[in-house]
């Protein structure tokens, strides 16, 4: 619940424009192998949303600093994929990064260009503000067109195209009340929450559990596979093993194997979190017997 409400404090903030351009400071006691990480995912952050969501990403990190179990090699990777999955791809980003792009060398003549993006449309949609958003996927979703493709031009190569862009980057301020925010905020949550659990219950497969973050990237079928195998492996494996109800001595080998198993055919990595389960619970009934 405390982070929920962080998240809304946070997002208040940012909409009724009491966001500054200072950044957060670094949480006491982060291993200097870990600041200039932290300090690069700070800044990423300020440039993706502003001070307060930054703030946010200081929080979170914080966590985990002086946590047992947590080394510096672990908290820096905490801190690095954090920050890319708090600066998930949306048109609004690729928006500022084409602009970013234009303003990093002016003048330089070939530098303007088009990028052309396809999205589908309920990821369009799922960008707007949810009061707005909800009842138009509903529509969409009846009339079976939630997985229609929309090409999206990103052009720095005319003054309307440069115009374009930074209408659209300046839609961030609305991002935070998106459809698509409010799930990237329950699963960075659910993913902050499954590595605490794990250095509770199995704190030699925490490691692997952060690493699961570099399943979800970009859009489009590659970010919904992998948010589906990514939910698969964690329900499947990770937290009934954490639940007592699955018999794992070493669930780092069993993410490992599921994750060898993720291929362009969604069914492949549940076919292969059942065989693990089976032989686990096979083992352990085994075991129980003699």
């Amino acid at each position: 619940m405390a982070s929920v409400v962080s998240s809304l404090r946070y997002l208040l903030a940012d909409f009724i424009g009491e966001d500054d351009d200072a950044p957060p400071f670094l949480p006491e006691g982060l291993p200097q192998a870990t600041v200039p990480i932290a300090s690069e995912g700070i800044h990423l952050l300020m440039h993706y949303q502003g001070s307060s969501y930054a703030q946010l990403y200081v929080d979170r990190v914080r966590r985990f600093v002086g946590r047992r179990g947590v080394n510096e090699e672990m908290l820096g990777q905490i801190a690095r994929l954090l920050a890319l999955r708090m600066s998930y791809e949306d048109p609004i980003r690729i928006a500022q990064l084409k602009l970013a792009e234009l303003e990093s060398t002016p003048g330089d003549p070939r530098l303007p260009s088009v990028d052309v993006r396809k999205f589908r449309l309920d990821e369009l949609i799922g960008a707007l503000p949810a009061a707005v958003a909800e009842p138009a996927l509903d529509v969409l979703q009846w009339a079976g067109w939630t997985h229609m493709r929309v090409s999206m031009r990103f052009s720095t190569k005319s003054r309307w195209g440069v115009r374009r862009l930074k209408i659209e980057a300046s839609l961030r301020r609305w991002r935070l009340f998106s459809v698509r925010y409010a799930k990237e905020r329950a699963w960075v949550e659910r993913w902050l929450h499954m590595i605490s659990r794990s250095l509770e219950k199995q704190p030699s497969a925490a490691s692997a559990i952060v690493q699961t973050a570099t399943m979800i990237h970009g859009y489009g079928d590659g970010y919904r596979r992998g948010l589906s195998d990514w939910h698969a492996i964690i329900d499947g494996l990770a937290k009934p093993t954490f639940d007592g109800v699955l018999p794992l001595a070493d669930l780092a080998a069993a993410i490992a194997e599921a994750r060898a198993a993720v291929t362009p055919e969604p069914r492949q990595v549940k076919r292969t979190i059942a065989e693990i389960r089976a032989r686990a619970l096979s083992a352990d009934a085994n075991a129980a017997a003699g």
